[in-house]
């Protein structure tokens, strides 16, 4: 009778221990699952900032090349760079480093061949000052201040997530769950020196 009342024992204390363990790591994978969400919410902040600035470049361009004589390769590539980043896609919810710097070079492509633009705009005074150049260029800075803004956001979402994640504990449950790090945006190489614009 003893041995069955001991057995019963040390089996509800193994059933108690597996129910802590079970809900601990369903803490756990709970607190993941917002971090994780918030990374990704952060990335569609970044993509749709990126879109924004995509969406005002023809506008920017069309009134670049009705007001002035203009360098055809200056306009062309500023085109072809906006092309080529709106092609680039990425999965928020897999990002990988590797589509992370696929992503950021061609929006660096972009954002060189704008200052590029903006250099040789400096050359036409009158188109400087029209109206709609104005409103524009000021879209367009407000833009890339937002770009900014929204990649040091999902640097922090990142870093938080990371973080957690790498925690132990929680880096138990989050190989166990398949959760893994996020990249950063990163400074890319040249972005410390101007375009150059001979004329």
């Amino acid at each position: 009778m003893k041995k069955g009342i001991s057995g019963l024992i040390v089996l509800i204390i193994i059933v108690v221990v597996l129910l802590l363990v079970v809900s601990w790591g369903v803490g756990i994978y709970n607190k993941i699952v917002p971090l994780n969400e918030k990374v990704a919410t952060e990335w569609s902040n970044v993509e749709t900032q990126y879109q924004r600035r995509a969406d005002l470049i023809p506008n920017f361009v069309n009134t670049v090349k009705g007001a002035a004589e203009f360098e055809q390769e200056t306009l062309t590539r500023v085109i072809e760079a906006r092309a080529k980043a709106t092609s680039v896609t990425v999965d928020p919810s897999n990002i990988t480093p590797e589509q992370l710097q696929q992503f950021q070079a061609a929006q660096g492509e972009v954002s060189s061949a704008l200052a590029r633009l903006m250099v040789v705009v400096e050359r036409y005074p009158e188109l400087k000052a029209t109206q709609n150049f104005r409103d524009l260029q000021v879209e367009l800075e407000g833009t890339e201040n937002r770009i900014a803004v929204a990649r040091n956001n999902f640097n922090d979402a990142s870093r938080i997530y990371n973080t957690f994640i790498k925690q132990f504990p929680n880096n138990l449950i989050a190989s166990f769950t398949k959760f893994e790090d996020r990249p950063y945006f990163e400074a890319q190489e040249g972005t410390e020196v101007a375009p150059k614009v001979e004329f």
